[in-house]
């Protein structure tokens, strides 16, 4: 009976050895040289496939390189930002695909079929990624009814009635900074350099904490800080092999990722239940996550087809990281471009000071700053702040001529096509805001090739929001300060999941002339 026993464990564990080798063997080696060769059938050029890595170690020494040290001043960034992505295209041409570990990656660069793939977001879905939720799930990372459902519940939050009762929350954020500055600067005619990065990082955190989560402003501060040191582990995750299975190992790493994570839902579940008591006692709070919370309980009495408290967590995470991370960004990169073109500093300031002197900018005034508007575009072409999207498939689909086995990673670059002189002309790569005089649509000629916020359904829900804000930031600034680079400033974009300058963005700032006393 033992002998049995014996032969029976010893046969079953020979046979799940064989069974889980099969599928190891599978996943990193024949089902990758399936679809290069698949790919390469029709007509897309790349490095061979290399066993578990692929491109990653290449492309970890050419990231490294290309952001070892600071750039000329230029808005070339391609070879800095994705110095991979540009190799290829440099030695393979336009149809081109990269390994991300066992997974090839296709660049797609013609506007018709980012249309098709962006338009049909129930077929080409967001890359699964575990270390993402980390930092931030819902709406960025649920796909199809469960996606629909969310948009749906949170879209009344971003309303324009809604956005209006926001503007004193930015005034308030963005005198503070300006308060900040005012006393680094001193004197009436003083001239000091301020690296406005940090100071512009903060600023879009206290508008998030304070439109957001109102009374729970000073606990939402908290999690800025957590928050980043997140992005930055999501980013060294995403440069190696997705190993399945690796991201429950207890390396001191996961536990770091863990344990920000919990820290962060320790303090919004707090506010939240905080908030669902006020408003069993009638106290309403019209910021964000009042809105979201009274429109989830209405969905929840009415067909009981709510979210639950964990998924107002995860949308609230990226209420959070989103709403500030991207309009730092547009704003310290229109700083930068502003403070490299002082003539379109000037214009901006004095369509600022023509429509609100020195005042606060109000809500109706603003849709009158075209000239604002138009530099805020051209800054979010040069510098946009996600650079690349990206889309996967899990069935064999056709895309114009070409058909993809499942799997396959499709790469939506706007940083390159942001950049596509057949699209924007000869000048491609110069700051020039009047290519926007006559709005988007009439800037891109009616094609998907401008799309800082995403595009098609999924466009990003807070877009208003972000351009709200900018423009009230932009208009503040202008009317107080005039800016140029400071020769300590070192041209080094960065992406961090958004583009940020590697080295801070030091400028030299003067009060104007309205603002000395």
């Amino acid at each position: 009976m033992d002998t049995f026993i014996s032969s029976l464990i010893l046969s079953c564990s020979v046979t799940a050895t064989l069974f889980y080798g099969w599928r190891i063997l599978n996943w990193l080696w024949f089902t990758p040289r399936n679809m290069e060769k698949r790919l390469r059938q029709q007509g897309f050029r790349g490095n061979p496939y290399r066993f578990f890595y692929g491109d990653l170690r290449e492309s970890s020494m050419t990231r490294k390189e290309a952001r070892s040290k600071p750039m000329v001043f230029s808005h070339d960034i391609v070879p800095r930002v994705i110095p991979s992505f540009h190799k290829a295209l440099q030695n393979y041409g336009e149809n081109c695909f990269v390994w991300f570990g066992p997974k090839p990656a296709v660049l797609v660069l013609v506007p018709e079929i980012i249309r098709e793939i962006m338009s049909k977001n129930y077929v080409f879905q967001k890359p699964g990624s575990p270390f993402t939720r980390l930092l931030a799930g819902g709406l960025a990372s649920l796909e199809r009814d469960e996606w629909a459902k969310h948009r749906r519940l949170i879209n009344p939050a971003f309303h324009a009635e809604k956005l209006k009762h926001m503007v004193p929350a930015f005034h308030l954020s963005c005198g503070e900074m300006l308060s900040k500055w005012d006393e680094i600067v001193g004197s009436n005619e003083g001239c000091r350099e301020v690296d406005v990065w940090p100071y512009l990082q903060t600023m879009t955190s206290d508008v998030i904490s304070r439109t957001a989560f109102g009374g729970s402003y000073e606990q939402a501060r908290k999690m800025s800080e957590l928050q980043k040191e997140q992005a930055k582990h999501i980013m060294e995750a995403h440069r190696s092999v997705r190993i399945p299975g690796y991201r429950f190992l207890p390396t001191r790493f996961n536990r770091r990722m863990k344990e920000t994570k919990s820290e962060i839902e320790s303090i919004l579940l707090g506010m939240i239940k905080e908030r669902l008591k006020a408003m069993e006692e009638e106290t309403y709070s019209n910021d964000l996550l009042g809105v979201l919370l009274e429109s989830n309980f209405k969905e929840n009495g009415n067909n009981g087809l709510g979210m639950s408290v964990e998924e107002v967590i995860e949308e609230c995470k990226l209420f959070y990281f989103a709403g500030h991370e991207s309009t730092a960004s547009l704003l310290v990169w229109t700083m930068i471009l502003l403070s490299k073109h002082g003539d379109w500093q000037a214009r901006a300031r004095q369509e600022v000071l023509q429509a609100f002197g020195t005042a606060k900018p109000s809500f109706q005034e603003l849709n009158h700053l075209k000239i604002v508007s138009m530099i805020l575009h051209e800054a979010m072409r040069l510098y946009p702040p996600v650079a690349v999207l990206a889309r996967t498939h899990h069935e064999e689909c056709k895309l114009g001529t070409v058909s993809l086995p499942a799997g396959v990673q499709l790469v939506l670059p706007a940083i390159l096509l942001h950049r596509d002189p057949r699209i924007w002309g000869h000048d491609a790569t110069e700051f020039k805001p009047e290519r926007f005089s006559e709005g988007v649509e009439k800037a891109v000629q009616g094609q998907a090739a401008y799309f800082p916020f995403g595009w098609g359904p999924r466009i990003c829900i807070g877009q208003k929001f972000a351009m709200l804000e900018a423009k009230i930031a932009m208009a503040m600034i202008l009317q107080r300060f005039s800016f140029r680079l400071s020769s300590s400033y070192s041209h080094a974009p960065h992406p961090v999941i958004t583009l940020q300058p590697q080295y801070g963005a030091h400028l030299m700032l003067t009060k104007t002339i309205e603002f000395q006393k």
